[in-house]
């Protein structure tokens, strides 16, 4: 699990890293602001072509050969993207980040449902989940020194910013070939009696799942509900995500740097320490569903809020709040599919719903950018988010209501 955290953790740091460099790749390749919208969003793209294939060829194949595989891709991925010298090479980049990545997340949450029986499972996402606070938090800092220190010969700050982080990747994902365990009777940390249980339990909790065949689970209602969720999930998390950096500076009146990374880092600190309390819970009472009702509202609702208010203090505080909301539901949402789904179609299903839903990364920034300039406000792309988001809020009551299996 701690090397799980750190692969995540790079995940979230290379797609992200762009959301510190953007006023500097504006300035030296001439993106507009419009152009950084699609680009930001384009990655998603890339990512939902090749999810599905990518989560079968893992059930296959396995987790230690396609995880790396997939790492050691992106971060030379990231690391060409020091090579960005227009509109058309950013999106180019981004687009093949987004295909060289694709599968990771889905991929793991898979990985994972073969280790964890139910009970447990949401608080192993929630540890698997910590890398996104913990990257954007450390990341913050990390980015905004290179940008303040980095030396300028051969490259310039921003590049060194992709160098970094694109080979740290490369590292952990072959050492990741090395460790990593495929399958519980691969795992050299546990003991026979260990594997023996795990194994009993997991096969007691597959038996009661109804076996689908992947055209079926591609073709299911269910999952397709589970994809409007997820989508309204991605929408909030990257709405905010591209842009919190550059809004911090804004209200500082500076460029990004060291200083905005440490104060972008609060919101993901709240939730480095209000996550693993949230998923502990959630298995404790068994109540999944409810929980994920009540934390995508607090996000949508905190959101909709800080467009209110001209304050950097009371802006961080809710948009802290939301964050714990938008990124705490993520390992409980994942608890509802794999309840219900089992083999080839556990690993279509939850590939189409990542993929699918991953999409609301490219409509984030996009449709807000839109709204921006339709309406000639700075904060109705906001509003708009908030308003897509409430239907996945709809959608989880409709779920609970609706399906009694799952809870």
């Amino acid at each position: 699990m701690p090397l799980i955290l750190l692969m995540f953790c790079l995940a979230m740091l290379d797609r992200a890293n762009i959301s510190y460099v953007k006023d500097y790749i504006e300035i030296d390749a001439g993106i507009s602001k419009s152009a950084y919208a699609l680009g930001a969003g384009v990655f998603f793209i890339g990512y939902a072509i090749f999810e599905l294939p990518s989560n079968l060829l893992l059930h296959k194949l396995g987790a230690k050969i396609w995880l790396s595989r997939i790492m050691i891709t992106w971060g030379l991925v990231c690391m060409a993207m020091i090579f960005i010298k227009d509109e058309t090479s950013f999106y180019i980049l981004r687009f093949l980040l987004g295909l060289s990545e694709a599968g990771f997340s889905p991929g793991v949450i898979l990985y994972l449902s073969y280790f964890f029986p139910t009970k447990f499972r949401a608080k192993a996402y929630g540890f698997y989940q910590l890398g996104a606070p913990l990257a954007l938090m450390l990341g913050g800092v990390i980015t905004g020194a290179i940008l303040d220190y980095a030396p300028t010969f051969y490259f310039k700050n921003w590049q060194w910013v992709f160098i970094i982080q694109g080979a740290a990747t490369v590292i952990v994902g072959i050492y990741a070939f090395f460790k990593l365990a495929s399958k519980i009777e691969d795992a050299k940390y546990l003991n026979k009696e260990e594997k023996q249980m795990l194994l009993e339990e997991l096969a007691k909790e597959e038996n009661k799942k109804e076996e689908k065949s992947v055209s079926k689970a591609l073709s299911s209602a269910l999952v397709w509900k589970f994809v409007l969720v997820y989508f309204t999930i991605q929408l909030s998390v990257y709405g905010v995500l591209f842009y919190l950096p550059t809004q911090i500076a804004y209200f500082l009146g500076t460029n990004v740097g060291i200083k905005v990374g440490f104060i972008s880092a609060i919101p993901w600190l709240a939730v480095l320490i209000a996550l693993p309390i949230i998923t502990n819970y959630a298995d404790k009472l068994r109540a999944w569903t409810s929980f994920s009702i009540a934390l995508l509202s607090l996000a949508v609702i905190c959101m909709f809020l800080s467009v209110l208010l001209n304050s950097l203090v009371l802006f961080i505080i809710l948009i802290s709040m939301a964050a714990i909301g938008f990124i705490a539901i993520q390992p409980i949402f994942w608890n509802l599919p794999t309840q219900v789904l089992k083999g080839s179609a556990a690993a279509a299903g939850i590939a189409l719903i990542g993929a699918l839903g991953n999409l609301g990364g490219f409509v984030a920034p996009n449709i807000k950018t839109l709204a921006e300039e339709y309406f000639n406000n700075t904060y109705s792309g906001l509003i708009l988010l908030c308003l897509v988001a409430f239907l996945g809020v709809l959608m989880l009551i409709h779920l609970k209501i609706s399906y009694k299996n799952i809870k």
